[in-house]
C-alpha cells in the first residue's frame, strides 16, 4: 500500500511544477505576441498594437518587465521618431513608455539606456529648418508625461537633462510647451523642479528665462500647476542671491511674487502650498531679497513655520515645518527670540522625540520600517531647529536645555544609528555649548564630553567638523570637562585633525589646541609640541588657508606664554620659530595675521633668556621698528609691547638691550610715537622712553 500512495503524490508534485512552467510559458508568449505585433507591415494592425500593449501593462509590473527584457523599447522609439507613422500611434507609443516608466526602477533603468530622454524631446520639435511643426495636444502631453515620470525616478541622474540641453534650442522648446496646455505646464514645471538641484542648474535656467515664463502660473486656475510653479520658485532662490534679488521685484497681474507669495501662507490655502509659499520666503530671505525684519517674514512666515510643527500637522509636514523654520532663523537672534516664544515652540518640539509611542508593540515589519524612519526624521528636524534657537541667546538655550529629558535625549542622539540624527544632535549639542553656563553645569552633569570623544572616532567629516567644533567650546579654560577630555587622549586625536586635508577639519584641530594650550601647565604644552611635531607645526604656519595660519597663531602665542614656558619652548624650537614669524612679517597676509605674529614676539620678549633670540637678529628688530612706523594701529601697538619688554629696565641686561635698540634708531621712533593723536600708542611710547630714564 505504501507503494501505491507514492506514486500519486509524485505525479502530484510534477504535475504542479508542470503547470507552473506552461504558465510561465503562456505569459512570455502573450509577451512575445504582444512584440511580434509591433512589427506588422499595416499600420492599423501596428497601433492596435500597441493599444492592446498599453491596456496590458496598466497596473502589471511583470507584464512591463517581459515586454522590456523582450526588446519592447527600442521598437517603441523607433515608431515614436518616424516622420511616417501617424500622430495617434506617436502618441499611443509614448502613452506605453510612460507607463512602463512607472513601473519599476530597473525599468526606469532599462528605459535610459535605450536612450529614451533624447528620443522624446525629438519627439516634440517646435522648430525644424524649413517650418514651424505643432503636434498634436496629446502627443506633446504624453511625451512630457512620460519624461516627467522617468526625471522623477530616482534612479535617474537630473544631469541626463542638461546633457540633452547642451542644444541651446531645447530649453526655450520646452518653456514654449508651457502655453499648450496644464497639463504641459505641469509636467514641464515639475520636470525643471525636479531636476534643479545646483547652482548651475539655477543659472541656466534662470538666463533662458523660467522665471519670467513660470511666474504668470502661480495665478493659474488649475492647482497643480500653481503648485508645480511654486516649486519651480523654491528651488531657483535656493542659497541663490541673484535670482532671489530678481524675484523680489517680478510683478504677476499687478502683485510682486512675495506678496503672492505671502497671500498663499494664509491658513485656509493647503499645507502644502502653505509649506512650499513659506520655502520661497525663506530662501529669499536667507539670501538677502528680503530683510529679516519684514512684515512677510515675521508675522507671516515664520508663525506660518510655527504652525507646521504642531501635533496637528501630518509627520512629513511637521518635519518639513522644522527643518525650514531651523534654515529662516539660523543667523538671526531677533527671528530666533520670536520662534522661542511662539506657540510654546520649545515645549512643542519635545514632542517629536516620542514618536512612536511603542515599537515593541508593532509587529508588522514594513509598519515598523516607517515609523522608524518618521522617528529618524522628526528628531534631526527637532534637534536642527534647537541648534538654531539656541545659536545666540544664553535665555533660549537654558530653556531648551530645561526641556523634558533634553540632555539625555541629545546623548542618545549621538549614537543613533542614522548618520543624520547624529549630525542633527551633535549641531545642537555645539549650539548649547556656547553657553558657559550649560558648560559647567549641565555639560558636566551628563558628561556629555564621553560620547563626544566616541563621535570623533572614525566619523565622516561633515560629522567630525561639528563634533571638533564642540570639542573646542568644552575645553575652553572655564569648562570642567577640560581636564577628563586630556586625561582621555585628546591631543593625539586633535593633532591629527591638523594633517586632515578638510581645512575646516584643520582649524578645529588647532583651535582646540589652541583652547588646550592656554593658562596650561608646562606638560600639556610639551605633549602638545610632541604630539603635533615641530614639522606639522611649521606645516601649519605656512598654510594657505588664512583660519588655519590664525589659529596657528593663536596656539604658538598660548604656548609661549609665562616665563619658563617661554623660554623653555624657545630654547628647543626657537631657531625655527624664528624663521617661521620672519617669513609671515615678509610675507603677502592679512593685518590680523601680521598683528598675531607681532603679539607672539612681544611674548619671546617676554622671556628671561628668549629675548636674545630678539635682540641677536637683526633682520628682526628692523621689522619691529618698521611696524612700529607702520599706518596701522594695531600693528603700530602690537610692535611697541614688543619694545616695551625688550626695554624693560628691571631685568637683567637691559642697558645693553636699550643701547642697541638706541643705535637701531628705535628710540627716535619712541619719541615721534610720544606725540601721537592717539592716545594708546601715546601712552606706549612714553612707558617705553621712561624705561630709559630711570
Amino acid at each position: 500500500m505504501a507503494c501505491l500512495l507514492e506514486t500519486p503524490i509524485r505525479m502530484s508534485v510534477l504535475s504542479s511544477s508542470a503547470r507552473t512552467q506552461e504558465s510561465a510559458m503562456e505569459v512570455t508568449a502573450s509577451s512575445r505576441h504582444y512584440v511580434d505585433r509591433l512589427f506588422d507591415p499595416d499600420p492599423q494592425k501596428v497601433l492596435q498594437g500597441v493599444v492592446d500593449m498599453k491596456n496590458a501593462v496598466i497596473g502589471n509590473n511583470k507584464q512591463k518587465a517581459n515586454l522590456i527584457v523582450l526588446g519592447a523599447v527600442p521598437r517603441l522609439l523607433y515608431l515614436l521618431q518616424q516622420e511616417t507613422s501617424s500622430t495617434e500611434l506617436k502618441t499611443e507609443c509614448a502613452v506605453v513608455l510612460g507607463s512602463l516608466a512607472m513601473g519599476t526602477e530597473n525599468n526606469v533603468k532599462s528605459l535610459l539606456d535605450c536612450h529614451i530622454i533624447p528620443a522624446l524631446l525629438q519627439g516634440i520639435p517646435t522648430f525644424t529648418r524649413r517650418r514651424l511643426l505643432l503636434p498634436d495636444l496629446k502627443f506633446i502631453e504624453a511625451c512630457l508625461r512620460c519624461l516627467r515620470t522617468i526625471f522623477t525616478s530616482p534612479v535617474t541622474p537630473v544631469e541626463l537633462l542638461y546633457t540633452c540641453l547642451q542644444d541651446a534650442t531645447v530649453i526655450p522648446h520646452l518653456m514654449s510647451l508651457l502655453s499648450r496646455s496644464r497639463c504641459t505646464q505641469e509636467y514641464v514645471c515639475h520636470i525643471y523642479s525636479h531636476c534643479c538641484k545646483a547652482p548651475d542648474h539655477q543659472t541656466i535656467l534662470f538666463n533662458h528665462g523660467a522665471v519670467q515664463n513660470i511666474a504668470h502660473l502661480l495665478t493659474s486656475a488649475s492647482y497643480k500647476v500653481r503648485m508645480q510653479a511654486l516649486k519651480c520658485f523654491s528651488v531657483f532662490a535656493f542659497e541663490n542671491p541673484q535670482v532671489s534679488m530678481t524675484l523680489v521685484n517680478v510683478l504677476v497681474d499687478g502683485e510682486l511674487l512675495p506678496q503672492i507669495f505671502a497671500k498663499m501662507l494664509q491658513r485656509d490655502k493647503p499645507i502644502e502650498m502653505q509649506l512650499t509659499a513659506a520655502k520661497c520666503l525663506t530662501y529669499m530671505c536667507r539670501a538677502g531679497a528680503i530683510r529679516t525684519d519684514d512684515i512677510c517674514i515675521v508675522l507671516k512666515t515664520l508663525p506660518c513655520l510655527v504652525r507646521m510643527c504642531s501635533k496637528e500637522r501630518l509627520l512629513e509636514e511637521r518635519v518639513e515645518g522644522a527643518e525650514t523654520l531651523a534654515y529662516l532663523i539660523e543667523p538671526d537672534v531677533e527671528l530666533q527670540r520670536i520662534a522661542s516664544i511662539t506657540d510654546h515652540l520649545i515645549a512643542m518640539l519635545a514632542d517629536y522625540f516620542k514618536y512612536p509611542s511603542s515599537v515593541s508593540a508593532i509587529t508588522d515589519i514594513k509598519r515598523l520600517d516607517h515609523d522608524l524612519k518618521h522617528a529618524h526624521e522628526l528628531r534631526q528636524a527637532a534637534f536642527k531647529l534647537y541648534a538654531s534657537l539656541g545659536a545666540n541667546d544664553e535665555d533660549i538655550r537654558k530653556k531648551i536645555i530645561e526641556t523634558e529629558n533634553m540632555m539625555d535625549r541629545i546623548v542618545n542622539g549621538l549614537s543613533e544609528s542614522s548618520i543624520k540624527v547624529r549630525l542633527a544632535a551633535v549641531r545642537c549639542l555645539h549650539s548649547l555649548s556656547r553657553s558657559v553656563q550649560q558648560l559647567r553645569t549641565s555639560f558636566q552633569d551628563h558628561a556629555v564630553w564621553k560620547p563626544l570623544m566616541k563621535v570623533l572616532q572614525n566619523a565622516p567629516d561633515e560629522i567630525l567638523v561639528v563634533a571638533s567644533s564642540t570639542l573646542c567650546n568644552l575645553l575652553l579654560e572655564f569648562s570642567p570637562s577640560k581636564e577628563p577630555i586630556l586625561e582621555s587622549g585628546a591631543i593625539e586625536l586633535l593633532c591629527s585633525l591638523t594633517q586632515s586635508e578638510n581645512p575646516a577639519l584643520r582649524v578645529n584641530g588647532i583651535w582646540a589646541l589652541m583652547n588646550m594650550a592656554f593658562q596650561a601647565e608646562q606638560k600639556i604644552k610639551t605633549d602638545i609640541l610632541r604630539g603635533l611635531s615641530t614639522e606639522q607645526l611649521f606645516r601649519l604656519l605656512s598654510d594657505c588657508d588664512v583660519n588655519v595660519l590664525m589659529k596657528t597663531l593663536g596656539l604658538l602665542r598660548n604656548l609661549l606664554s609665562t616665563r619658563p614656558h617661554i623660554d623653555q619652548i624657545m630654547n628647543t624650537h626657537g631657531k625655527q620659530i624664528m624663521q617661521a614669524v620672519t617669513l609671515i612679517l615678509e610675507g603677502e597676509h592679512n593685518t590680523e595675521v601680521k598683528e598675531q605674529t607681532l603679539c607672539i614676539l612681544a611674548n619671546i620678549a617676554d622671556g628671561t633668556t628668549a629675548k636674545e633670540l630678539i635682540m641677536t637678529n637683526d633682520d628682526i628688530l628692523q621689522k619691529i621698528k618698521y611696524y612700529m612706523g607702520h599706518s596701522n594701529v594695531k600693528l603700530q601697538l602690537a610692535a611697541m609691547f614688543c619694545i616695551s619688554n625688550l626695554t624693560w629696565n628691571e631685568e637683567e641686561g637691559a642697558q645693553e638691550r636699550q643701547d642697541k635698540l638706541r643705535d637701531v634708531g628705535i628710540v627716535d621712533i619712541l619719541h615721534k610715537l610720544s606725540q601721537s593723536a592717539d592716545a594708546n600708542i601715546c601712552d606706549k611710547a612714553k612707558t617705553a622712553l621712561q624705561q630709559y630714564l630711570a
